[in-house]
């Protein structure tokens, strides 16, 4: 099979698709790899790297879309990326399609077949390939939340870890999964107080149990989520349904009750957000003040740090793409059913249940859409 890896476009997003050691294992299987010039270099990886590998490299993306079977990507495709998508042609990537309706009438409109990393689940009832981002993502969001937090960045100027004498910053976390677990982690290194909040008290007891009593776990009432939003310093939104568009958990009203100058930072923006006041932000400018709260809404955090989460990717992708291209993607969907849920778009129709709800659009079944494997 013919795969391609063209550069990423979206505002400030550095990472890449595949990396070198991806391209081998790829081009091992006797697959032609394509990789757009240039597309490595925001995560460190030259396009002679690449070739030492085995990949041809490519002057462009017009040329990795028109002549790749397999388009393998790390966010949602823009719109000049969906006019490039060719009828059947495979797409695999990051979508977000719940609260993207634009996004969503693109592919459908290319006719193309698009299977989103965030949905594939594992036997265990992970996500498998959001993980490594989520994990990345967590952890960022308190380095970004500590400092919105300084005064020059219109923050309160207070200290996550404070000092002898000075009280630290109160941290509540949104969410006990591999965000919140990963934010709750890096703030209580950092000498917060922290909160963490959760509907699943077998969650709570696991988060207990992590850190040994170095945070308070809270069950999620709306009256305990209230509280603890405001008296916080520093909200975490972390909270995910897979596929399906976020909550908004936190309410104008809640933040109108923050001291002047605290922080939320969603990290479920790429779902739509949890806080009624969040719109989606990019590294450029990354900030916004509402109701005097300082607001980071970043909709590719791990782009950030391209060179950890690119390998990371990879990591996570790789056994996933070599099944797609050894089987072909019907063979490999009928034969793997959490590969199967990441299955979003096919040929013109919305292929995943939560997905279709958030869209308000028909929903036909995965198996239904792919038919028999031939």
């Amino acid at each position: 099979m013919r795969i391609g890896v063209p550069r990423e476009i979206k505002n400030h997003e550095y990472r890449v698709g595949l990396t070198p050691a991806g391209v081998r294992e790829l081009v091992a299987h006797h697959h032609e790899v394509l990789i757009e010039t240039g597309a490595g270099v925001g995560s460190g990886i030259a396009d002679s790297a690449y070739e030492q590998a085995g990949a041809r490299i490519a002057p462009d993306a017009a040329s990795v879309f028109a002549r790749a079977e397999l388009i393998v990507k790390v966010k949602e495709p823009q719109p000049a990326e969906c006019a490039m998508l060719r009828p059947g042609q495979v797409l695999f990537t990051y979508l977000h399609l719940a609260p993207d309706p634009v996004q969503a009438r693109g592919l459908l409109a290319a006719d193309c077949v698009a299977i989103a990393y965030e949905t594939v689940t594992s036997p265990q009832g992970g996500l498998p390939l959001l993980t490594p981002m989520s994990e990345v993502a967590g952890r960022l969001s308190v380095q970004a939340g500590a400092h919105a937090l300084e005064k020059a960045q219109g923050g309160a100027g207070i200290l996550l870890g404070g000092v002898p004498g000075v009280a630290p910053a109160e941290v509540a976390v949104i969410g006990g999964g591999v965000v919140g677990y990963n934010a709750a982690r890096i703030a209580v290194g950092m000498g917060a107080s922290v909160t963490i909040l959760d509907t699943a008290p077998r969650r709570l007891n696991e988060l207990d149990t992590l850190f040994d009593g170095r945070l308070k776990t809270v069950y999620a009432t709306r009256e305990a989520l209230e509280h603890s939003v405001c008296h916080a310093d520093l909200v975490i939104g972390a909270v995910l349904l897979p596929g399906a568009a976020a909550p908004k958990l936190v309410s104008r009203a809640m933040l109108g009750q923050m001291r002047e100058g605290s922080v939320v930072v969603d990290v479920a923006i790429d779902q739509g957000g949890c806080f009624e006041t969040s719109r989606a932000t990019t590294h450029q400018n990354p900030t916004y003040v509402e109701e005097g709260i300082v607001h980071y809404c970043v909709a590719n955090i791990p782009g950030a740090v391209a060179r950890t989460s690119t390998l990371a990717l990879t990591n996570a992708t790789l056994p996933y793409l070599l099944r797609l291209a050894n089987q072909g993607y019907r063979q490999a969907l009928h034969a793997d059913a959490h590969l199967r849920a990441g299955l979003n778009v096919h040929r013109g129709a919305i292929t995943h249940p939560a997905v279709a709800q958030g869209l308000g659009l028909p929903y036909q079944p995965a198996l239904a859409a792919i038919g028999e494997t031939g």
